[in-house]
């Protein structure tokens, strides 16, 4: 009975060992988040949330695999056959190399997180919020990209045969780069694209853009494309370079507020100072107007009518186009019910003919 006993105590000195291992390293985790929550308490809950969102999962199975990576060896001599005891160790290699790679993508994702949190891009004047937003969601994925190639090609290297296959494509790179280099020109360009998007920022998100005849606000930028989201819900999908490469209006390139004109065609008896006061008390009633423009000029005539132009501002495109409308639609009830005769009418002379002398 002792002898059988004896025979599976090594095993069970095994098992033991790898269990005791692995709830160190859970037990580790545990303290480890418990001591980056408080100190993290003071940046705010969604920062909290974020690094448990982000980096619960990838710390834990990393100090795990870690933990069983130093028990590994003290096994080979034991109970475990060396060939499986090596196997063992590149496999747990291969999931440290892909768990650091994924704590490191959980830790850019909380550290834009934590600066999106401290920028407020719903405020009207949200110019510096958009500059952030855009150079932290351009640098992230290319973070991101990176860490994926590297981690891909650390664990290829964990092969040996990868890795002789790499001593002979790197003794062909020269070739091997220009070859790649034609072959990815547009895809490359495309990456550098979004590095000037990013840096120099002739867009940003939530900038009001005029693209493909259509009016609409920058909703994603990513390393390729960008999202342009129309004022009817649509979505216009534009490649990144369009952004280097054409023309685009932008509406809040630098500053947010804008001008809006409206344009009105009266008859020539029309009194313009009426309209200059009542323009400015349909403003000075409208939520919508930031009080810097109140404008009413008369702008070109015609053999018809004359052309009246309201010029009024707005903090933002959206108030702007509102105010438009509210003025438009208020100063063409105004001349209705005050001067109708002053709306363009086309005039006609009737004039009587003259009697032919028949004599």
């Amino acid at each position: 009975m002792f002898a059988e006993i004896s025979q599976w105590a090594p095993i069970i000195r095994s098992v033991t060992t790898l269990v005791i291992a692995v709830i160190a390293a859970l037990v580790i985790h545990f303290i480890i988040f418990h001591v980056v929550v408080r100190f993290t308490s003071k940046s705010g809950k969604p920062v909290i949330d974020s690094i448990k969102r982000h980096c619960y999962k990838p710390a834990r199975w990393l100090l795990v695999f870690i933990a069983l990576r130093l028990v590994l060896p003290l096994l080979i001599t034991t109970v475990m056959p060396e060939q499986l005891a090596g196997f063992l160790e590149h496999l747990t290699g291969i999931a440290i190399i892909i768990f650091i790679c994924w704590l490191i993508i959980g830790f850019v994702f909380v550290l834009e997180d934590y600066v999106l949190s401290r920028f407020d891009i719903q405020k009207s004047d949200n110019l510096r919020a958009r500059k952030v937003y855009t150079q932290l969601r351009v640098a992230t994925r290319i973070i991101i990209a990176v860490v994926i190639i590297i981690g891909i090609a650390s664990v290829l290297m964990t092969f040996p045969r990868v890795q002789q296959l790499g001593t002979t494509i790197l003794a062909s790179a020269g070739v091997v780069g220009i070859v790649v280099g034609l072959a990815a020109q547009k895809t490359i360009g495309t990456f550098i694209a979004g590095l000037q998007i990013a840096i120099t920022q002739p867009i940003r998100i939530d900038d009001v853009v005029i693209v493909e005849g259509e009016w609409g606000r920058i909703e994603e930028i990513t390393l390729t494309y960008v999202v342009v989201k129309i004022w009817d819900q649509r979505r216009l999908v534009l490649p990144i370079t369009y952004f280097i490469e054409k023309p685009f209006q932008n509406w809040t390139r630098t500053t947010s507020d804008l001008l809006g004109t409206v344009y009105l065609y009266l008859d020539y008896k029309i009194p313009v100072d009426v309209i200059r006061d009542e323009l400015k008390k349909i403003l000075e009633e409208s939520e919508k107007w930031d009080k810097r423009v109140c404008v009413v000029q008369v702008t070109d005539t015609s053999e018809k009518c004359i052309q009246v132009r309201a010029l009024v501002s707005a903090a933002d495109a959206s108030a702007a186009w509102g105010l438009r409308c509210e003025v438009r639609e208020k100063l063409i009830d105004f001349i209705a019910k005050n001067y109708p005769d002053s709306l363009p009418r086309v005039r006609a002379s009737l004039d009587k003919p003259e009697k032919e002398n028949l004599s």
